[in-house]
């Protein structure tokens, strides 16, 4: 399993206002890291909301659109199956690359929590829910938090 030697961080996000982007598809596996992320934002203390968009290939325009609104970063979800086209790698890379951009691009996090899978319980797996393993959103969380926080310190 990929998450093992991942970090515990603590995180103040008070006084961040953070926006949790996810996409439509697969919605046991998204619905565990949504919960998961706004868990880890209500416990840092930032301020929150949830942005709905059809899948992944949308989440980097809103993303940059929350960010460039006053938004302090993004928690960017999303879950892409493999199947027996090339479609996969055309979205994967897409919104992975596009998520890139923006958070270059703004200056801003991107907490990025898509999972690429090859089958639907490697996405079980590490959506947070009883029984899983990991918690991509918790993680995708925490990265976006402890980066707003590192950056605000960094501009002060």
């Amino acid at each position: 399993m990929s998450g093992a030697g991942s970090p515990t961080l603590s995180i103040d996000g008070t006084g961040l206002r953070v926006a949790i982007i996810a996409g439509s598809w697969h919605d046991e596996i998204t619905n565990g890291m949504i919960e998961a992320a706004e868990e880890t934002l209500l416990s840092a203390g930032a301020e929150q909301v949830l942005l709905r968009v059809p899948g992944a290939f949308e989440l980097p325009v809103t993303a940059q659109t929350a960010l460039e609104n006053g938004f302090d970063a993004v928690v960017c979800l999303g879950v892409i199956i493999r199947g027996g086209t090339p479609h996969f790698e055309y979205v994967s890379s897409a919104a992975t690359d596009g998520l890139t951009r923006v958070a270059l691009d703004t200056g801003k996090p991107v907490g990025f929590g898509v999972l690429t899978l090859d089958n639907e319980q490697q996405g079980l797996d590490r959506a947070g829910l009883p029984g899983s393993t990991e918690s991509k959103g918790q993680e995708a969380a925490e990265a976006a938090l402890a980066a707003a926080v590192l950056l605000r310190e960094l501009r002060a």
